[in-house]
């Protein structure tokens, strides 16, 4: 008698109050538990996908869930099983405590609970055991008093949102997401038999400790359903079938870094709606994880992927992994770190230059040796190419004609566009110099890409955004339409890299000094992306360039959108389409300050020996080449003459002594050419 005492007495309290006017009182003195519990905060795509969940106190899942979103024929089971006068009784039902007690009477033992839905609401709220009277007395007093303040469906969802389903699971969501992988709004009679069955032994039918136990209580309850005909024959039968797997599955952890800025940013919002596609996101998550198979252990990458015409980021990659304890540092998101740009700011440079009237893609300029004071500027490959089109020295992405460029800008114009495109810079020394069109100051991935939608927009000032909310955008310029149209168009002439796919793409590579940062960025008609490879403390990565490390993923990122073939656009109405020999003459050729100092272009060169070049002495002398000026030459050694009135453009020097020599050619006008070298 005594393992049914609670229950009787509940009922003789509820029989015997002590009046009508009295219980109401009683009950309505109850000092209720909170009846908003925490839940998970969530982090949902667009299309309001779950990206990432947080757990709640003591490491629980209890996932948010609105009666709307669980499956309606679970519900019906759930109140047919459990409580099927829910709607009717005011928190404790007669019937089921009359029923209750008259089976224990005649099998000397408990058969079944008279627990009402609203009295397990009340239980879960407080936390509280079932087997004391006096625990039973405060559920009966509770569940009363929630009957008088909230509505059913908001005590149905209350259990919803707090039954117990094992572990750390908390809620149908919680529970449908972890054993069935999916959210519950669509669930088949078999799974929604298994969620009514485990809140009443959460931890001895959990499927993934005890399968069996789990099979058989779904069994057990829809058995009772099939006789109280709330499932048919049919679907009972089909549901005995179904496996039960003893697997949990992960909750989504999409998009960490972003998940966590967006919380970080908004602490007291449980709810975050970005603007991320949740197949996509997955889809570069595992893009990047790939490409960092077979990197040295302390290598990352970071990727961006945003529409360009709204702004909106549609894939977001921090790092390669996401932890505190490995070599690649995953926990930080090397999309916001600063880091030297190398290459890739090149491209505004010569946009700027095209809006200054400096130069057109058409122009000439001169790729030779330049110093600026003790600043002497080399190409990557040591090498200089002579007299080439403007853009040719971009494509090539050669650094002397760029530098010629930022020196005639000046480099506060070029921070003041980064400015004006929303990008955040930061100067190492404080001070802009030349330095910063390869790549001398810090800028993040996020800034890069941003700069590059402002190119693909027309050289307006195009805001990337992430949360999934109105936005507007002042209609600000850094570059004129037709500027930026060019330079979109010369980054378009580049060939993909080596085995990537055939798409028509306008992106620009970098490599920051020492080999510490490789850089892709491009874009299309339609959307813009970024790629950063390198190590987190900034230390190099040896061999890592961008043309060969970053841009091939670029390509495999805008692969990922299956609409990503969209063109680019047409040049506007006022874009300058010429030749170099039909450009006014001011543009014909670049001419920086510094060309008052240059000689005529018909002025004496000398063709050979090179410059700085390293020499065996023979015994037949030094031969030496000259080309333009006129003859007759002078030939002179460290200033004294050697050969004079020599009217051939090749000729051979006498023999002179080892060491450095300067040689010098003089034509009939006057005009020198000058050498230094070595003799060995």
């Amino acid at each position: 008698m005594r393992r049914f005492a609670p229950f009787v007495f509940a009922f003789a309290l509820f029989c015997v109050a002590l009046g009508r006017d009295a219980f109401d009182d009683w009950v309505a003195r109850t000092q209720l538990p909170s009846v908003l519990p925490e839940t998970s905060v969530e982090v949902r795509d667009r299309d309001d996908v779950l990206l990432r969940a947080y757990t709640v106190e003591d490491g629980r899942w209890r996932l948010g869930v609105a009666l709307n979103q669980v499956d309606q024929r679970y519900l019906d089971m759930l109140i047919a099983y459990e409580d099927k006068r829910f709607f009717s009784h005011k928190g404790v039902d007669p019937l089921a405590v009359i029923r209750a007690t008259k089976q224990a009477l005649i099998n000397g033992k408990v058969v079944s609970g008279a627990s009402t839905l609203t009295m397990q609401v009340a239980r879960l709220l407080e936390q509280s055991g079932t087997g004391a009277w006096q625990g039973k007395l405060r559920q009966v007093r509770v569940a009363l008093r929630l009957e008088q303040v909230l509505r059913k469906d908001e005590i149905l969802h209350l259990y919803l949102l707090l039954a117990p389903f094992g572990g750390n699971l908390e809620g149908v969501r919680a529970a449908s997401l972890s054993y069935f992988g999916k959210e519950p709004n669509r669930l088949t009679a078999a799974q929604s038999a298994l969620l009514v069955a485990l809140p009443q032994a959460p931890e001895a039918r959990r499927p993934d400790i005890d399968l069996l136990a789990a099979k058989s209580a779904r069994q057990i309850v829809l058995e009772r359903l099939l006789d109280t005909k709330t499932v048919s024959k049919e679907e009972a039968q089909t549901a005995y079938l179904e496996p039960v797997s003893a697997q949990r599955h992960q909750f989504p952890s999409y998009a960490p870094h972003l998940s966590d800025r967006a919380r970080k940013e908004r602490p007291e919002n449980t709810l975050h709606s970005l603007t991320l596609k949740a197949a996509l996101q997955r889809q570069a998550e595992k893009l990047a994880a790939s490409r960092l198979y077979g990197q040295a252990e302390h290598v990352s990458i970071a990727m961006v992927l945003a529409d360009h015409t709204s702004g909106e980021i549609i894939a977001h990659v921090g790092s390669g992994g996401y932890s505190d304890k490995d070599a690649r540092q995953g926990f930080i998101d090397m999309t916001q770190a600063l880091r030297s740009p190398g290459s890739t700011l090149k491209p505004l440079v010569y946009g700027l230059a095209f809006d200054q009237g400096l130069a057109h893609p058409s122009t000439l300029i001169n790729d030779r040796p330049v110093a600026f004071g003790s600043y002497a500027p080399q190409n990557f490959d040591g090498a200089f190419r002579g007299e080439l089109r403007v853009d040719e020295a971009l494509r090539l992405s050669l650094n002397i004609p760029v530098v010629l460029l930022t020196e005639e800008l000046g480099p506060a114009r070029l921070m003041n566009a980064l400015k004006n495109a929303g990008v955040a810079a930061k100067l190492p020394s404080g001070q802009a110099g030349l330095a910063v069109a390869l790549g001398g100051v810090g800028t993040s991935l996020e800034g890069l890409v941003q700069l590059y939608a402002g190119l693909a927009q027309g050289g307006r000032k195009q805001s990337l955004t992430w949360r999934n909310e109105p936005t507007s955008n002042v209609d600000e310029r850094f570059l004129s339409r037709s500027a930026a149209w060019q330079v979109s168009h010369i980054l378009a002439g580049l060939a993909p890299p080596a085995g990537a796919a055939n798409m028509r793409l306008a992106y620009k590579t970098g490599t920051s000094y020492g080999h510490r940062d490789a850089w892709a960025i491009g874009f299309d008609g339609r959307y813009v992306a970024g790629v950063w490879i390198g190590r987190p403390d900034g230390t190099p990565v040896p061999g890592a360039f961008g043309g060969e490390l970053a841009a091939p993923i670029l390509f495999e990122l805008v692969g990922l959108i299956a609409d990503h073939a969209t063109p680019l656009p047409s040049p506007p109405p006022e874009t300058l389409l010429l030749e170099t020999a039909d450009l006014p003459q001011p543009l014909r050729r670049f001419k920086g300050r510094r060309s008052v100092f240059d000689a005529p272009p018909d002025a004496p060169k000398m063709a050979f020996p090179p410059d700085g070049s390293r020499l065996a002495r023979t015994g037949t002398g030094l031969n030496v080449k000259v080309r333009d000026g006129r003859a007759p030459f002078t030939w002179l050694a460290n200033g004294a003459p050697v050969l004079t009135n020599v009217h051939t453009r090749e000729t051979q020097l006498p023999i002179m002594e080892e060491g450095f020599v300067q040689l010098s050619v003089i034509d009939k006008d006057g005009r020198a050419a000058r050498a230094t070298i070595r003799l060995d």
